[in-house]
């Protein structure tokens, strides 16, 4: 039996309760973790097609990518997309990945609080894991902004969080994607890209006074689209006289079958997500524009 003495032993506790408290702060996340998740990679293609850049990055040049500050009018009031840089305390960089889950599934802040639906976690609900995760992995590689997300602007009733509940209830249903089985995988490809990543249905489906979907006006267009644009119909009512190669040019390169330009937001939708979806991808979404209900 080995003996120590007073000495030896006081250093022993020392050192093995130093050991304790060091994995106990790691287990609990103290301080900003940078551990990767998911594929970076492919992480990356998937912010481009839900347009993460433009409602995350001033419209101004040289504004940094992904630091916030992008501004989103309302008839509520005046959004600014916030910072989602790994920075630790102006960006997300002290979040778990259970808190990112959180917030595209549930539409909730890591203290709990509930996020406005500005932020369009009704349609990003139903990403699934693996995407999550490999969104999740591609922003932890993003150099950390110091750019502090700048405050919404919103009058009275509606910047009280806590009334955001009784709007879940009429307005949001947590859930992942349901493919259709009575459908092509093209077409549930599309609808996945359209419903979910793309969250198209936020700005081409009308509002009510509340700011909810009418959902069964899905994708009828909008009077009072983002900045107070209107948004065109994209149900096959409006795309009749579009081929499904006038469609992907759109989507590609911007132009009409007239050979118009998409302006306005679309035009940046168009530069920043759809035209560096892949061909399969645009062809999905073509797919699925057919099989909308015509309104």
């Amino acid at each position: 039996m080995w003996m120590f003495s007073g000495k030896a032993r006081s250093r022993g506790r020392a050192f093995f309760f130093s050991s304790c408290l060091s994995i106990l702060w790691l287990a609990l996340g103290a301080g900003p973790s940078y551990a990767q998740s998911g594929d970076a990679t492919r992480g990356e293609y998937l912010a481009k097609a839900g347009g993460c850049l433009g409602c995350h990055t001033e419209a101004k040049q040289g504004a940094t990518p992904f630091a916030g500050g992008r501004e989103l009018k309302s008839p509520f009031g005046n959004f600014y997309g916030p910072n989602i840089t790994p920075h630790s305390t102006r960006g997300i960089g002290a979040w778990s990945e259970a808190d990112f889950f959180r917030a595209m599934r549930e539409g909730r802040r890591p203290d709990g609080a509930n996020y406005f639906p500005a932020f369009p976690y009704t349609s990003f609900t139903k990403i699934s894991d693996a995407d999550l995760k490999d969104l999740w992995g591609f922003l932890r590689t993003l150099p950390p902004s110091e750019q502090a997300s700048r405050p919404h602007d919103l009058p009275f009733p509606f910047n009280l969080r806590f009334a955001v509940w009784f709007w879940k209830l009429l307005n949001f249903t947590a859930g992942n994607f349901t493919p259709n089985p009575a459908v092509s995988p093209a077409v549930n490809r599309g609808a996945y890209v359209v419903e979910a990543l793309g969250h198209c249905g936020e700005c081409h489906t009308p509002r009510d006074f509340l700011g909810g979907l009418k959902t069964g006006s899905a994708y009828a267009g909008s009077a009072s689209g983002p900045g107070g644009g209107k948004i065109p119909n994209i149900t096959p009512t409006a795309l009749a006289k579009w081929s499904d190669g006038d469609l992907k040019e759109f989507l590609g390169s911007g132009m009409t079958p007239d050979g118009d330009f998409a302006g306005g937001e679309m035009a940046e939708v168009i530069r920043n997500s759809t035209s560096k979806l892949t061909a399969e991808d645009l062809a999905a979404i073509v797919a699925y524009l057919r099989t909308l209900n015509p309104q």
